[in-house]
């Protein structure tokens, strides 16, 4: 069983910065890429980035290009989300999941087999 439990969410004002952290369980982190999706009050869910296993390849919703940079650390089994440059209409509830392989495969939450809970990241103006 895997688990993944996110980290690192709070307010924040226009501008500024958060870093989340997505700690996984298990020993096969490392062999699987990862993803961050959002989920903001009466929207659907939606890709954000991913990394895949070695960390050499990445993918970011257009969106947020130039402000959000994902990370991961195998070594401590976690992935992160650098967000700069917070915008309001970044406020959503952000989920950290595992794709079902170990390279970047879409932008579809079909892709992802194990997700977070989430943690409320809100941006006020």
């Amino acid at each position: 069983q895997v688990q993944l439990v996110e980290s690192g969410g709070g307010l924040v004002q226009a501008g500024g910065s958060l870093r989340l952290s997505c700690a996984a369980s298990g020993r096969t982190f490392s062999g699987y890429a990862m993803g961050w999706f959002r989920q903001a009050p009466g929207k659907e869910r939606e890709f954000v980035a991913a990394i895949s296993r070695s960390g050499s390849n990445t993918d970011y919703v257009e969106s947020v290009k130039g402000r959000f940079t994902i990370s991961r650390d195998n070594a401590k089994n976690t992935v992160y989300l650098q967000m700069n440059s917070l915008k309001p209409e970044d406020t959503a509830v952000y989920y950290c999941a595992r794709d079902r392989r170990s390279v970047v495969t879409g932008r579809s939450s079909y892709n992802y087999d194990y997700w977070g809970q989430g943690t409320q990241v809100t941006v006020s103006s």
